[in-house]
Formats: C-alpha cells, sequence, structure tokens
C-alpha cells in the first residue's frame, strides 16, 4: 500500500534540547498534531521521568501515542510503526500536517521510512535470554562489540534486551545487526528538524530537568509503578531514572547515588543520540538558543512542504 501524498514534518535530537516546545509552536502555526517518537512515553504512568507534556503544556495540541503500553509490556518498534503510521494516516487524511517528535532515532526511522524488520526465531530468542538471565548484559554486550562494534556503540551496556535482539539478528543473518537496517528509501516526503544545544549547555539542561524530576515526584511515581510490574517491565524498567530509583528503592543505592547516576546516565544517552542523528544528512539542524528558533524552522519546513 502506498503512503498518502502529504510532508511529515520530524523534530528530532536528543534528550532535553527543546523537541517539545518546538513542536507545540510549529503545531500551532502549520495546523499541525504531534505523534510519539519517544520510546518512553509509550508506557502509562510513566510521566515525571519522561518529561510528559502535561494536557496544560500541550495547548490544546492533539497528541498520538502518548500512554498506549502498560510498563510490563515490551517495547515493540514494528508495532510502534504501525500505530504510529495509522497516526499519521488520518492526520494526514484530514487535511492536517503530522509532526513526528522524539529522540528514539530507530522509531523516527521506522515511520518515516521503508521498513521491514528482521524476522525472530523463538528457539534462538528463548536461548540468548537465558544467557542473558544466567550471566547479566555485561558479557553479551562484550560479544556484541567483537561482532558489531558499530551496534555495540549504539546500545547501553546494560540494555539485555536490545543487546540479545542485535545478537539475534546476528545469528540468523550471518552479517553485522547495523547491515540489516536498509538503506532510507522515504515512505512519507518528509522534512527533519534537528534541534540541539552546545555541549555544556545541554549538560546543564540535564543537571536541571534531573533535580525538577526529583521535585515532581519521580521517587513517588516509581514507587506507584512497582505495584503495576515495573521492576518485571523488560523495557520499561530500564528507562532512565526509573532504573536509578528501582535502585534506590532496593536498597541497593541511595538516593542521592541513584539521583546523580540519572545525570551522568543521561548525559551518555544523549551522546549516542547525536552520534545517531548527526549521522544523518537529511537532518536540517538549529540551535535551540537561538531566539529566531521557530522563524528558522518554518522556513526550513515551507522550503520542503509540497
Amino acid at each position: 500500500m502506498s503512503a498518502p501524498t502529504g510532508t511529515v514534518v520530524a523534530v528530532v535530537g536528543p534528550t532535553a534540547a527543546g523537541k517539545s516546545a518546538l513542536s507545540i509552536a510549529l503545531a500551532h502555526a502549520l495546523d499541525g498534531e504531534v505523534v510519539n517518537a519517544d520510546s518512553m512515553q509509550l508506557y502509562r504512568g510513566m510521566d515525571v521521568g519522561t518529561a510528559k507534556l502535561t494536557p496544560a503544556e500541550r495547548e490544546g495540541v492533539p497528541h498520538h501515542l502518548l500512554d498506549i503500553w502498560a510498563v510490563t509490556e515490551p517495547a515493540s518498534v514494528a508495532e510502534y510503526q504501525k500505530l504510529a503510521r495509522g497516526a499519521v494516516d488520518d492526520i494526514l487524511a484530514r487535511g492536517r500536517v503530522p509532526l513526528l517528535v522524539g529522540g528514539s532515532g530507530l522509531y523516527v526511522r521506522a515511520v518515516l521510512e521503508r521498513f521491514e524488520f528482521p524476522g525472530t526465531d523463538p528457539a534462538l530468542r528463548e536461548r540468548l535470554e537465558a544467557e542473558l538471565a544466567a550471566v547479566g548484559p555485561g558479557p553479551l554486550h562484550a560479544r556484541l562489540a567483537e561482532a558489531d562494534p558499530e551496534a555495540a556503540a549504539g546500545i547501553l551496556p546494560t540494555n539485555g534486551r536490545r543487546i540479545v535482539r542485535a545478537l539475534e539478528v546476528i545469528e540468523l543473518t550471518g552479517a553485522p545487526f547495523t547491515a540489516s537496517l536498509p538503506a532510507p528509501v522515504p515512505y512519507y516526503p518528509s522534512v527533519q528538524l534537528g534541534v540541539d544545544l552546545d555541549t555544556a549547555r545541554l549538560d546543564e539542561r540535564i543537571a536541571l530537568r534531573v533535580d525538577r524530576m526529583w521535585a515532581d515526584g519521580l521517587v513517588d511515581e516509581v514507587r506507584a509503578l512497582i505495584g503495576e510490574g515495573l521492576p518485571e517491565g523488560r523495557t520499561a524498567s530500564r528507562a532512565l531514572g526509573y532504573q536509578q530509583v528501582l535502585r534506590f528503592l532496593t536498597g541497593e543505592i541511595t538516593e542521592t547515588g541513584a539521583y546523580e547516576e540519572t545525570i551522568r546516565a543521561t548525559r551518555r544517552f544523549v551522546r549516542r543520540q547525536r552520534s545517531w542523528f548527526r549521522r544523518d544528512p537529511r537532518v536540517h539542524w538549529l540551535d535551540s538558543a537561538d531566539p529566531g528558533l521557530v522563524d528558522m524552522a518554518l522556513g526550513v519546513v515551507a522550503g520542503h512542504r509540497e
């Protein structure tokens, strides 16, 4: 099935760089609606730690694909692709502009490009998951680094689920995991706006964001989500902030340790996000500290929309 005509505006870039604020301004200016492309904002109840906009902060702009999964649900990019394209198609059919907003690079690609996912082998997956349970993610990440250094560099050493998936694809295809990602062929006409700040300013923003998360009740949010099965959630339990607070609540580290590690882990994650998005020459980069940011973004969009 061919994609409907119309342009998708993607707002991408690292955590805390200002994607949400720009997306709201663009939605007002373009008669648009937001489709979430932040993998952790898909989870119900994970609000404070993911900096999910409150209904008031959305300023009446419709938002799609927030709060769709329970915290026990493993993330599925293939399922997300189906849901996100359904939302995009609906927005286009109503004559409005879809704004795909988030920092999860694979999720953005899955929507914007003709992207088929490698299959799975239940027996192989079960063997790798049993090994993960027995020895932890470290040895598996080391194995991945030998087989596919590029994939290992883009996956956190603690992210057992993604490590297992990468090793599974390597065994199934006989090729590096990164080689299984297709060359980009557009599914929708799109323009991609990258929002970033210089490293020192972004590091400061990250520290302020984590401070605000604690002040807004992240610890209480995690405590409540434990009752919803968060520790058993293979994806949600690894989210930045949530992972660290869970360790605090089980007595593994102090609250100060959880707070400080959340800042450090977020800064490391930002470096990976930058590496992913900066490799794509189609992204038009904008400085979110520029007072003319919205006008510049609108100028880029005007030059690309049909």
